[in-house]
Protein backbone atom coordinates (compact mmCIF):
# COMPACT_ATOMS: atom_id res chain seq x y z
CA UNK A 1 0.00 0.00 0.00
CA UNK A 2 0.98 3.64 -0.93
CA UNK A 3 2.91 5.54 2.27
CA UNK A 4 0.78 8.36 0.89
CA UNK A 5 -2.34 6.32 1.34
CA UNK A 6 -1.15 5.50 4.83
CA UNK A 7 -0.35 8.89 5.71
CA UNK A 8 -3.45 10.39 4.81
CA UNK A 9 -5.39 7.86 6.28
CA UNK A 10 -3.62 8.65 9.76
CA UNK A 11 -3.90 12.32 9.45
CA UNK A 12 -8.14 11.50 8.90
CA UNK A 13 -8.14 8.97 12.15
CA UNK A 14 -6.29 12.14 14.27
CA UNK A 15 -8.40 14.24 12.85
CA UNK A 16 -11.23 12.16 14.73
CA UNK A 17 -9.69 12.24 17.87
CA UNK A 18 -8.86 15.98 17.82
CA UNK A 19 -12.27 16.54 17.36
CA UNK A 20 -12.96 14.96 20.64
CA UNK A 21 -15.23 12.13 18.68
CA UNK A 22 -14.44 9.57 20.99
CA UNK A 23 -15.11 11.04 24.19
CA UNK A 24 -18.86 11.77 21.92
CA UNK A 25 -18.61 7.57 21.16
CA UNK A 26 -18.16 6.95 25.22
CA UNK A 27 -20.67 9.06 26.79
CA UNK A 28 -23.30 7.83 24.28
CA UNK A 29 -22.31 4.46 24.69
CA UNK A 30 -23.13 5.06 28.53
CA UNK A 31 -25.80 6.93 28.09
CA UNK A 32 -27.34 3.76 25.75
CA UNK A 33 -26.56 1.06 28.38
CA UNK A 34 -28.33 3.33 30.89
CA UNK A 35 -31.35 3.85 28.62
CA UNK A 36 -31.31 0.01 28.13
CA UNK A 37 -31.14 -0.79 31.68
CA UNK A 38 -33.91 1.76 32.18
CA UNK A 39 -36.05 0.18 29.60
CA UNK A 40 -35.08 -3.46 30.63
CA UNK A 41 -36.14 -2.39 34.35
CA UNK A 42 -39.76 -1.35 33.32
CA UNK A 43 -40.52 -4.55 31.22
CA UNK A 44 -42.93 -6.90 32.67
CA UNK A 45 -40.80 -9.76 31.06
CA UNK A 46 -38.15 -10.81 28.94
CA UNK A 47 -35.89 -7.84 30.06
CA UNK A 48 -32.57 -9.48 29.02
CA UNK A 49 -33.96 -9.65 25.67
CA UNK A 50 -35.46 -6.18 25.89
CA UNK A 51 -32.39 -4.50 26.50
CA UNK A 52 -30.07 -6.20 23.96
CA UNK A 53 -32.87 -5.28 21.33
CA UNK A 54 -33.07 -1.74 22.29
CA UNK A 55 -29.09 -1.33 23.04
CA UNK A 56 -28.41 -3.12 19.58
CA UNK A 57 -30.83 -0.71 17.52
CA UNK A 58 -29.42 2.27 19.69
CA UNK A 59 -25.74 1.66 18.62
CA UNK A 60 -26.61 0.82 14.68
CA UNK A 61 -28.73 4.11 14.28
CA UNK A 62 -26.05 6.43 16.24
CA UNK A 63 -22.82 4.54 14.42
CA UNK A 64 -24.55 4.80 11.09
CA UNK A 65 -25.57 8.92 12.01
CA UNK A 66 -22.10 10.34 13.50
CA UNK A 67 -20.01 8.17 10.91
CA UNK A 68 -22.24 10.11 8.03
CA UNK A 69 -21.83 13.03 10.05
CA UNK A 70 -18.39 13.23 10.67
CA UNK A 71 -17.28 12.06 6.54
CA UNK A 72 -19.43 14.89 5.20
CA UNK A 73 -18.67 17.32 7.18
CA UNK A 74 -14.58 16.22 7.59
CA UNK A 75 -14.09 16.93 3.89
CA UNK A 76 -16.36 19.91 3.55
CA UNK A 77 -14.30 21.99 5.75
CA UNK A 78 -11.08 20.82 3.91
CA UNK A 79 -12.77 21.50 0.76
CA UNK A 80 -13.59 24.98 2.57
CA UNK A 81 -10.28 25.50 3.76
CA UNK A 82 -8.52 24.64 0.51
CA UNK A 83 -6.99 21.91 2.20
CA UNK A 84 -7.66 19.39 -0.88
CA UNK A 85 -7.22 21.90 -3.51
CA UNK A 86 -3.06 22.09 -1.65
CA UNK A 87 -2.92 17.82 -1.46
CA UNK A 88 -3.78 18.07 -4.81
CA UNK A 89 -1.44 20.51 -6.49
CA UNK A 90 1.19 18.27 -4.70
CA UNK A 91 2.07 14.92 -6.73
CA UNK A 92 -0.21 13.30 -5.82
CA UNK A 93 -3.08 11.07 -7.82
CA UNK A 94 -6.42 11.90 -6.62
CA UNK A 95 -6.92 7.74 -6.32
CA UNK A 96 -4.57 8.12 -3.77
CA UNK A 97 -6.08 10.59 -1.85
CA UNK A 98 -9.57 9.12 -2.00
CA UNK A 99 -8.18 5.73 -1.02
CA UNK A 100 -6.18 7.15 2.28
CA UNK A 101 -9.56 9.12 2.98
CA UNK A 102 -11.55 5.77 2.66
CA UNK A 103 -9.42 3.94 4.57
CA UNK A 104 -9.04 6.14 7.27
CA UNK A 105 -12.47 6.35 8.25
CA UNK A 106 -13.01 2.75 7.65
CA UNK A 107 -10.48 2.61 10.67
CA UNK A 108 -13.02 4.97 12.93
CA UNK A 109 -15.81 3.03 11.68
CA UNK A 110 -13.95 -0.22 13.32
CA UNK A 111 -12.94 1.84 16.63
CA UNK A 112 -16.82 2.74 16.97
CA UNK A 113 -17.29 -0.91 15.61
CA UNK A 114 -14.89 -2.25 18.57
CA UNK A 115 -16.93 0.21 21.72
CA UNK A 116 -20.23 -0.90 20.62
CA UNK A 117 -19.39 -4.88 20.89
CA UNK A 118 -17.51 -4.32 24.01
CA UNK A 119 -20.82 -2.75 25.09
CA UNK A 120 -22.92 -5.46 24.17
CA UNK A 121 -21.00 -7.93 25.58
CA UNK A 122 -22.82 -6.75 28.71
CA UNK A 123 -25.58 -8.79 27.52
CA UNK A 124 -24.80 -11.07 24.50
CA UNK A 125 -22.50 -14.22 24.84
CA UNK A 126 -19.44 -13.13 23.20
CA UNK A 127 -19.81 -15.23 20.08
CA UNK A 128 -22.92 -13.63 18.96
CA UNK A 129 -22.15 -10.25 19.81
CA UNK A 130 -19.02 -10.63 17.43
CA UNK A 131 -21.19 -11.88 14.84
CA UNK A 132 -23.41 -8.86 15.49
CA UNK A 133 -20.57 -6.70 14.83
CA UNK A 134 -19.19 -8.00 12.23
CA UNK A 135 -22.31 -7.34 10.31
CA UNK A 136 -22.49 -3.62 11.91
CA UNK A 137 -18.84 -3.00 10.39
CA UNK A 138 -20.21 -3.96 6.92
CA UNK A 139 -23.01 -2.12 7.37
CA UNK A 140 -20.66 0.93 8.07
CA UNK A 141 -18.28 0.56 5.36
CA UNK A 142 -21.10 0.64 2.98
CA UNK A 143 -22.21 4.06 4.24
CA UNK A 144 -18.71 5.60 4.56
CA UNK A 145 -18.21 4.75 1.26
CA UNK A 146 -21.84 6.43 0.08
CA UNK A 147 -21.16 9.13 2.26
CA UNK A 148 -18.14 10.14 0.05
CA UNK A 149 -20.07 9.35 -3.06
CA UNK A 150 -22.72 11.88 -2.15
CA UNK A 151 -20.10 14.66 -0.69
CA UNK A 152 -18.11 14.26 -4.30
CA UNK A 153 -21.47 14.41 -5.97
CA UNK A 154 -23.14 17.23 -3.99
CA UNK A 155 -20.38 19.51 -2.46
CA UNK A 156 -22.77 20.42 0.32
CA UNK A 157 -23.62 18.74 3.81
CA UNK A 158 -27.28 19.15 3.64
CA UNK A 159 -27.84 17.10 0.87
CA UNK A 160 -25.55 14.88 1.13
CA UNK A 161 -26.73 13.78 4.65
CA UNK A 162 -30.41 13.95 3.39
CA UNK A 163 -28.86 11.42 0.56
CA UNK A 164 -27.33 9.17 2.84
CA UNK A 165 -29.91 8.75 5.12
CA UNK A 166 -32.93 8.54 1.92
CA UNK A 167 -29.72 6.03 0.98
CA UNK A 168 -30.16 3.94 4.25
CA UNK A 169 -33.60 4.08 5.21
CA UNK A 170 -34.93 2.97 1.75
CA UNK A 171 -32.40 -0.03 1.97
CA UNK A 172 -33.45 -0.93 5.46
CA UNK A 173 -36.95 -1.48 4.17
CA UNK A 174 -37.17 -2.06 0.69
CA UNK A 175 -37.92 -5.49 1.60
CA UNK A 176 -41.01 -4.59 3.51
CA UNK A 177 -41.91 -2.56 0.74
CA UNK A 178 -41.81 -5.52 -1.43
CA UNK A 179 -43.17 -7.91 1.24
CA UNK A 180 -46.55 -5.14 1.10
CA UNK A 181 -46.42 -4.90 -2.78
CA UNK A 182 -46.19 -9.01 -3.12
CA UNK A 183 -48.82 -9.30 -0.23
CA UNK A 184 -52.44 -11.18 -0.40
CA UNK A 185 -54.01 -7.50 0.01
CA UNK A 186 -52.13 -6.15 -3.59
CA UNK A 187 -54.56 -5.76 -6.26
CA UNK A 188 -53.31 -7.89 -9.44
CA UNK A 189 -55.37 -5.99 -11.33
CA UNK A 190 -54.85 -2.45 -10.53
CA UNK A 191 -52.22 -0.88 -13.28
CA UNK A 192 -51.06 1.94 -10.74
CA UNK A 193 -50.03 -0.63 -8.03
CA UNK A 194 -48.48 -3.10 -10.44
CA UNK A 195 -45.92 -0.18 -11.67
CA UNK A 196 -45.44 0.54 -8.23
CA UNK A 197 -44.66 -2.84 -7.56
CA UNK A 198 -42.44 -3.09 -10.15
CA UNK A 199 -40.30 0.11 -9.51
CA UNK A 200 -40.02 -0.85 -5.91
CA UNK A 201 -38.60 -4.15 -7.39
CA UNK A 202 -36.19 -2.35 -9.44
CA UNK A 203 -34.57 -0.39 -6.60
CA UNK A 204 -34.57 -3.65 -4.81
CA UNK A 205 -31.98 -5.05 -7.17
CA UNK A 206 -30.02 -1.88 -7.03
CA UNK A 207 -30.14 -1.71 -3.17
CA UNK A 208 -27.74 -3.59 -0.65
CA UNK A 209 -30.42 -5.26 1.51
CA UNK A 210 -29.51 -3.72 4.46
CA UNK A 211 -32.58 -5.30 6.63
CA UNK A 212 -29.98 -8.54 6.94
CA UNK A 213 -27.29 -6.66 8.01
CA UNK A 214 -27.15 -6.43 12.19
CA UNK A 215 -30.30 -8.82 12.43
CA UNK A 216 -31.87 -8.10 16.03
CA UNK A 217 -32.39 -11.97 16.23
CA UNK A 218 -29.16 -12.82 16.72
CA UNK A 219 -28.69 -10.35 20.02
CA UNK A 220 -32.44 -11.21 21.43
CA UNK A 221 -32.23 -15.01 20.50
CA UNK A 222 -28.62 -16.03 20.14
CA UNK A 223 -29.55 -17.31 16.56
CA UNK A 224 -27.03 -16.01 14.40
CA UNK A 225 -23.85 -18.39 12.86
CA UNK A 226 -20.70 -17.98 10.77
CA UNK A 227 -22.29 -18.76 7.59
CA UNK A 228 -24.75 -16.35 7.93
CA UNK A 229 -22.18 -13.76 7.12
CA UNK A 230 -21.36 -14.62 3.60
CA UNK A 231 -24.23 -13.33 2.18
CA UNK A 232 -23.65 -10.14 4.04
CA UNK A 233 -19.99 -10.39 3.32
CA UNK A 234 -20.81 -10.72 -0.35
CA UNK A 235 -22.94 -8.00 -0.74
CA UNK A 236 -20.56 -6.07 1.17
CA UNK A 237 -17.80 -6.28 -0.96
CA UNK A 238 -19.95 -5.76 -4.60
CA UNK A 239 -21.46 -2.86 -3.60
CA UNK A 240 -18.19 -1.32 -2.05
CA UNK A 241 -16.06 -1.83 -5.40
CA UNK A 242 -19.68 -0.25 -7.32
CA UNK A 243 -19.33 2.69 -4.84
CA UNK A 244 -15.88 3.32 -5.26
CA UNK A 245 -15.89 3.29 -8.66
CA UNK A 246 -18.26 6.01 -8.98
CA UNK A 247 -16.56 8.06 -6.44
CA UNK A 248 -13.69 8.29 -8.56
CA UNK A 249 -15.26 8.54 -11.52
CA UNK A 250 -17.06 11.34 -10.09
CA UNK A 251 -13.98 12.43 -8.41
CA UNK A 252 -11.57 12.51 -11.65
CA UNK A 253 -14.18 14.48 -13.67
CA UNK A 254 -14.30 17.72 -11.30
CA UNK A 255 -12.26 20.75 -12.03
CA UNK A 256 -10.79 21.59 -8.68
Amino acid sequence: MSRQILTIAAYTLLEAFRNRLLWLILVVLVSGIGLSEFIGGIALTEGLQIKSAFLGAFLRLFAVFLLSLFVITSLVREMQDKGLHLLLSMPLPRSHYYFGKLLGFSLFALLTTVLSLLCLLFYVPAGQALLWACSLYCELLLVTAFSLLCLFTFNQVTIALCTVGAFYLLARSIAAFQLIGHGPLADPHDLAQRMITKMIDALAYLLPDLAHFTPTEWLIYHSGQWPDLLPILSQTLIYLLLIMAASLFDFYRKSL
